[in-house]
């Protein structure tokens, strides 16, 4: 085994991220995405949660703030050998989703971590640092 760099005082270790779902089923991630929002908060109703989870990006918050993840159920998802084929979609989820893959990428060096940025974060924090 090759060996990688050895951990240094003041390095930045970054984790890029990407976690794909497919919708199968508009309705149940709607109702999935409003049943987190009264997890949440039990005094809200029905209509209240209806009205606070109206698109993609209300509904893929309200279950990121209750789970920390989208299908955070599904662990070791494989991608190419030993995953699901190509276009293959998992129907039955009470979300609606199906999982499509998830990657990570760790990357050294960033000169500045993300907290360092204050309230002015890059114009895109998942570009990789620039080599020198």
């Amino acid at each position: 085994m090759t060996e990688g760099p050895a951990p240094v005082a003041g390095m930045t270790i970054s984790i890029r991220t990407r976690r794909d779902v497919v919708v199968v089923d508009p309705g149940r991630l709607l109702a999935a995405a409003r049943q987190a929002l009264r997890d949440s908060d039990p005094d809200l109703t029905e209509a209240e949660a209806a009205a606070a989870v109206v698109d993609v990006y209300d509904a893929v918050h309200a279950l990121l703030d209750r789970d920390g993840d989208l299908v955070a159920d599904v662990e070791g998802e494989l991608i190419g050998r030993g995953g699901p084929l190509a276009g293959t979609r998992v129907h039955d989820r009470p979300d609606g989703l199906s999982p499509a893959g998830r990657l990570q990428h760790i990357v050294l060096g960033d000169p500045l971590p993300l907290q360092d940025h204050g309230c002015f974060l890059p114009e895109d924090p998942f570009a990789l640092p620039r080599t020198a």
